[in-house]
């Protein structure tokens, strides 16, 4: 029934009370026992206070429909910032469970070899890195000797790793910077490092973390992917994604939260087509689903150590559980330990 048709009723006014009242109120819905409650009494006040009550009740039935909408056609509740750091949080927690042999996956024996090691693996893979720097470091073991060396030799020997020509700049130039100014140390601190040549803050908290123990953020494409794809940001740029995320994490655990994060992305939670199905923090992903959900088949996509496979590191730490990569084709096993 309308609320035009119970404005009807009470300006019919006081002549008609005896033939309403005998009339019986047929209930058309679940709200005619108020509506004829209002109709009477909007029939008794008559004039416009009778209008006026007899308004509201035509209002009662959407208002009710819509508390009574089920809760599966509502949109979710946006995740709070609290919920987000918590659920963040457990993540790393449950990484570390996982990966607790999580490290950086380039071969290197000090610092100066750490550095060039991380420059050259710009657009290639760690194993690929490790597979050339046992030559190279074999010829040119300090600064000094590769700022010395002659560039057409340098990009010979880097030529696997593509880019050879700007990479050769690259090291070389951070060697000779190392040679002059700072005695042919590789330097402790962030502002030094990003100043030599071929090195951002991505590649200076490698070396910071992983040589000198000072807590940094690796925000290789790695980590932004999963960052984004976990929630704990929106940003595609890493100086904004290692600042969020150092918002959400203690300190002392942003180097290992980088290495499992990035240990995570490489084995299980690809970029095209993640292993969902055999993924360990499936709960706690808000990208559940993206990937391969059947645990089987799941099973089929996964990498290094997780599928049986051997791992990016030729002289991989004694706790890794996978084996060992293979050196570089036409390169005879233990040939890099000889050279050391």
């Amino acid at each position: 029934m309308s609320a035009k048709g119970y404005s009807a009723v009470g300006e019919q006014g006081a002549p008609k009370r005896a033939n309403a009242a005998k009339r019986p109120v047929k209930a058309t819905s679940t709200s005619a026992p108020k509506a004829s409650e209002s109709a009477a009494k909007a029939t008794g006040s008559g004039g416009k206070r009778g209008a006026k009550s007899a308004v509201k009740p035509g209002a009662a039935p959407e208002a009710k429909a819509a508390k009574r909408t089920p809760a599966s056609t509502k949109p979710a509740k946006p995740e709070s910032r609290l919920a987000m750091v918590r659920r963040a949080r457990k993540i790393n927690r449950e990484l570390a469970e996982v990966y607790p042999y999580a490290h950086p996956e380039l071969d290197f024996r000090n610092p100066f070899e750490l550095l060039v090691a991380t420059v050259l693996s710009a657009q290639t893979t760690d194993l690929r890195v490790n597979q050339t720097t046992p030559a190279l470091f074999a010829k040119y073991p300090t600064p000094e000797d590769l700022a010395a060396a002659v560039p057409e030799e340098v990009e010979e020997l880097i030529r696997p790793t593509g880019f050879f020509r700007a990479k050769t700049k690259s090291i070389m130039g951070l060697a000779t910077a190392l040679r002059d100014d700072f005695g042919g140390e590789v330097p402790g601190r962030l502002d030094d490092l990003v100043k030599l040549p071929g090195v951002g803050r991505k590649t200076a908290f490698v070396v910071l973390g992983n040589a000198f123990g000072v807590p940094g953020i690796t925000v290789d494409t790695h980590f932004m992917r999963l960052a984004r794809r976990w929630k704990w940001t929106e940003s595609d740029d890493p100086v904004k994604i290692e600042a969020e995320i150092a918002a959400i994490f203690p300190k002392a655990e942003w180097t290992m939260l980088s290495h499992r994060v990035i240990f995570h992305g490489r084995r299980i939670c690809h970029a095209r087509k993640p292993a969902c199905g055999a993924c360990p923090i499936a709960p706690l992903c808000p990208a559940y689903g993206e990937g391969e959900t059947d645990p089987e088949k799941a099973k089929k996509l996964l990498k290094y150590e997780k599928g049986g496979f051997p791992g990016q590191r030729l002289n991989p730490p004694p706790d890794y559980p996978g084996r060992p990569a293979p050196p570089a084709p036409g390169v005879a096993p233990g040939a890099e330990e000889a050279a050391e």
